[in-house]
Parts: C-alpha cells; sequence; structure tokens
C-alpha cells in the first residue's frame, strides 16, 4: 500500500501548485516540497520538471501517476469488493455517458435485477472526460463511454460498434427516399451541445467529409436528447445520432432515417478499467455479464 506521500504527489499532479497542493491537503508548502523531494530520492529519479516556474510530470512521473492511480483506487474499492464475490450478491458502480446511460444501460440493469434482485449497482451519467476524471479519483470502478479518449492510458475493451445516423420527421421532404448530403443542409440542424460526446462525433464525421457545421444554414443547439428528438419529431429540423437513442422512435414511426448513400458511420461504445486494476478479472466479468444481457437484447 502507498503511503501519503504518494497522495500528495498525485495532489501536485493534479492541481500544478505546491501552494494549491498544500491547500488541498492541509499542510504546508515546505510539507509538500519534502514529500516530493522523498519521492524522488527513494525512487532516484526526478518526478517533477520545475525549470521556467512550471511545474511537469518527467517521464518517471507519468509513470509513477499511473501506477499511484491504480493502487489507491483499488484500495478504496477493496473493502466494499471483498464482500461480494458472488454474482447474485455483486455490487458495483460505474459510469456511462448520455447515449449509453439512457438508451443502452436501463433494459440491461433491469434485466440484471430482475434475474439478481439482490445484486447492487450505481450509474452515474456524464460526458467521458468527467468519467474518466471519477475512473482516475477512484470514484468509479469502471465506464462505459462513446467518446474518444486515449486509450493507451487505460484498459479499454470493445463493448459494441454502433451506428451513427441522420434523422427526420417521417413527414419530412427527406423520408422515405434517398437524398444526398448536400440537400440535407438546407434544413435545419439540431444537435447536442459543445462538449458532448454526440457533438464531437458528428463533427468528426463531417471533418472527415470535409464540411463543417457552417455547412448548414440553420443550426440549434439543445442540452437534451429527448428534446431533440421531440423537435425533429414535429419536423423542426434533423439531427445525428446513434441508432441505439432511436430504436423506439424508429419502431413506432415517429422519426425516420434519412437515407443519404454512402453515409455509413459506426463509432465504438468502451468499457474502460484503469490500468492494471487489481480487480480486473472482476471487472471483466461484470463485462461479460453485462454485454450478454445486451446481446440478449438485441
Amino acid at each position: 500500500m502507498l503511503d501519503f506521500r504518494h497522495e500528495t504527489f498525485l495532489t501536485l499532479c493534479s492541481c500544478n501548485s505546491f501552494t494549491k497542493a498544500a491547500e488541498l491537503m492541509h499542510i504546508t508548502q515546505p510539507a509538500v516540497s519534502q514529500h516530493i523531494k522523498y519521492l524522488e530520492e527513494f525512487y532516484r529519479c526526478r518526478l517533477f520538471d520545475t525549470t521556467n516556474r512550471k511545474i511537469r510530470l518527467t517521464h518517471q512521473g507519468m509513470l509513477l501517476k499511473e501506477f499511484a492511480m491504480t493502487v489507491f483506487s483499488d484500495t478504496k474499492h477493496f473493502k466494499e469488493n471483498i464482500s461480494s464475490v458472488n454474482t447474485d450478491t455483486m455490487q458495483f458502480s460505474f459510469g456511462a455517458t448520455l447515449s449509453i446511460g439512457e438508451f443502452v444501460m436501463p433494459e440491461i440493469l433491469s434485466r440484471l435485477l430482475t434475474k439478481y434482485p439482490k445484486m447492487k449497482i450505481h450509474m452515474s451519467v456524464s460526458n467521458t472526460h468527467v468519467l474518466l476524471e471519477r475512473l482516475n479519483n477512484g470514484e468509479l470502478d469502471f465506464i462505459v463511454v462513446e467518446g474518444s479518449f486515449d486509450k493507451s492510458d487505460y484498459d479499454a475493451t470493445l463493448f459494441s460498434l454502433e451506428k451513427f445516423v441522420p434523422v427526420c420527421s417521417p413527414q419530412s421532404e427527406f423520408a422515405n427516399k434517398e437524398v444526398s448530403f448536400q440537400e440535407i443542409t438546407k434544413s435545419r440542424l439540431i444537435l447536442r451541445e459543445r462538449g458532448s460526446g454526440t457533438r464531437e462525433i458528428f463533427e468528426n464525421i463531417l471533418q472527415k467529409n470535409n464540411y463543417s457545421l457552417h455547412t448548414f444554414e440553420k443550426v440549434i443547439e439543445i442540452g437534451n436528447m429527448a428534446a431533440i428528438k421531440k423537435m425533429v419529431s414535429d419536423g423542426l429540423g434533423i439531427t445525428f445520432l446513434f441508432e441505439v437513442a432511436v430504436k423506439s422512435e424508429i419502431k413506432d414511426e415517429s422519426l425516420s432515417i434519412i437515407n443519404i448513400p454512402g453515409f455509413s458511420e459506426q463509432r465504438e461504445f468502451n468499457f474502460v478499467l484503469l490500468k492494471n486494476s487489481f480487480f480486473r478479472e472482476r471487472y471483466m466479468n461484470i463485462y461479460e455479464l453485462i454485454k450478454r444481457t445486451f446481446i440478449e437484447n438485441c
């Protein structure tokens, strides 16, 4: 188990300020410096580069940060995890991005809790950046995300490949016929706010095809997925989102997929852990359980 000086090290990593780290740790600034000096002498290497009055992690510092985050996270979860080794009494806390948390996980969790009523589950829904931070801080066991992130920093496993599609009202001029991408740019585009995974994916697709949001004549930003779907269903514009998010609306014909020849986009939903987690086998068992339930529901 790592000692209190490693906690000081991680705090300094997060705020990049000896003064701020001292305030957060409720210790003096010289004490922070002493803790870092001790660790550098113990590991026989520099952990921070402090030239030009800026604090940057060295390569060795980055390795220690990765290791320390995993150890502290595992330690934090050990007490609750050691007492729930059987599937029927299992407990876990995880995070999911909006599309996954709102349109994929409810059915999966409902089926799991019906089958294992003693299972304890806590799900947080937020954007990829926030969920990664909470995973790093040991607040979550694992996360399931659709947004982009550096996979080399984590232990990531593909959960599913999902279609990313354009949709419109069934009464729209674009419904039930082939239309070009150029044609739909004359319609009002309704999309999520900046920072959302869905928005980021859409903008990346536009860039790949040499377009941008400026290509569309009218653009509206809405921070709620249900509101976007309702507005599109009412014929107020079009949108792009994951097909799984409009599965029920396509089925009841309140929304229609726009048929754009040559447009075929898929994106990954990823199951993400901290690297080298002591609980990796346990979390992967949960992954298999969730994945199996997901497949059964498809």
